[in-house]
């Protein structure tokens, strides 16, 4: 069965009115067996869950999310959105629950279950290649990473500016929004036994009503321009409505995406005549292998740019960029000098990248790609002044 087939087959599947019955049997059958299986083998914190397993867990929250009232009136797509992160929404846990001094964490589970199941998505149903079928997954994989927000939400330290940042994706996925984090949580919360139940509840109604009145509940804040947008949600003390005074004098282009994806055919298509710094390249120049030490190409790298930005000189970063902790360091290097930054990820179908790769002339192996995509996060819209998802 083509993985696009099998995802027909799952939405067909989903909880619908009138009864909203969650089908576990065809469920488990159309993909998800290894999952519930592992997921029943994990236990969790008797304080917060006296339900037992994760297993056991996820099944309430299922079952008490399709009879919530605030789930049932969402429109179809958002809801099935919802009931794939809730049915997902602890998965991080199959690999991040350790036990420490007699008490059962899960440190993480929520970042790495939200990579786990765009994992899952794109490579077993096909979620991806599209726009349309990027934000679905990227709808999913936000809720999962998200999803405990709500609850912690008095814990932050700027809870506004924090809202504001999980919101602001909402401008590349849509359907993502706070309402339907809150409405998740809720049904997080009620899926278990606890004594802090109710306490809980009134805190994700708390977040809810925050988000409201900050503007963010249904989509991402309309701040001036993405230049205060960015201001604001990377931390200066601004206030969220501020225009300001552009400073920037002219962009640098930082691609992100797996080999395979088509950056260069990218740039020639949509006729980017700039400098490109490619990692790529320079590794060749250098010979240096993919899966040697990559510190001198780096370096190399770098100070080539700083050339540039030294002269105002707009330029393409190309490299795969998959990771935020990556982003950030180029991000950060090129708004020292005073540049704006558009970061473009690109993506194709799973199968059609791997098809790609191997037409390559240095062909990267599929289990380097594969390792890849395990650990890849695409750009959120709070890491530069402009951020863009292109399917090639």
């Amino acid at each position: 069965m083509r993985r696009l087939d099998r995802w027909e087959e799952l939405m067909f599947l989903l909880p619908k009115a009138p009864d909203w019955r969650i089908d576990w049997e065809r469920l488990r059958a159309v993909g998800f067996d290894g999952f519930f299986k592992q997921m029943a083998e994990v236990e969790q914190n008797p304080s917060w869950h006296g339900e037992g397993d994760v297993w056991s867990h996820t099944q309430m929250v299922c079952q008490k999310l399709v009879k919530m009232s605030a789930y049932q009136k969402l429109p179809p797509l958002q809801r099935q959105e919802v009931f794939l992160a809730a049915l997902l929404h602890d998965i991080g846990k199959m690999v991040c629950t350790r036990l420490e001094e007699g008490q059962w964490i899960s440190p993480s589970h929520t970042t790495v279950g939200a990579r786990m199941a765009r994992e899952y998505l794109r490579v077993e149903f096909g979620l991806g290649g599209t726009l349309e079928t990027l934000r679905i997954r990227e709808t999913i994989c936000n809720l999962i990473r998200y999803h405990s927000v709500p609850t912690h939400i008095l814990d932050q330290t700027e809870p506004e500016r924090r809202l504001m940042k999980i919101a602001s994706n909402g401008e590349l996925t849509p359907d993502f929004t706070i309402e339907l984090l809150c409405i998740l949580e809720e049904a997080d919360v009620r899926g278990r036994i606890y004594k802090g139940m109710e306490e809980s509840i009134e805190t994700v109604l708390l977040c809810a009503q925050l988000a409201e009145e900050i503007g963010c509940y249904k989509g991402a804040f309309s701040f001036p321009s993405s230049y205060a947008a960015h201001a604001y949600l990377s931390g200066r003390n601004i206030v969220p409505g501020q225009a300001l005074y552009d400073d920037t004098w002219g962009e640098v282009i930082l691609l992100s995406g797996l080999p395979g994806t088509g950056k260069d055919t990218w740039l020639r298509e949509y006729n980017i005549h700039l400098p490109v710094i490619s990692l790529d390249e320079i590794r060749k120049e250098m010979g240096v292998l993919p899966t040697e030490h990559q510190g001198v190409v780096v370096a190399k790298a770098r100070e080539t740019a700083k050339e540039y930005l030294r002269k105002k000189q707009p330029f393409v970063w190309n490299a795969t960029n998959i990771t935020a902790s990556l982003r950030e360091k180029q991000v950060r290097l090129f708004h020292e000098y005073h540049a704006s930054v558009r970061i473009v990820y690109l993506e194709t179908g799973w199968e059609e990248e791997l098809r790609r790769n191997k037409e390559r002339k240095e062909a990267v192996p599929e289990q380097v790609i594969g390792k890849m995509q395990k650990s890849l996060t695409l750009p959120e819209r709070f890491e530069a002044e402009n951020i863009q998802w292109e399917c090639v």
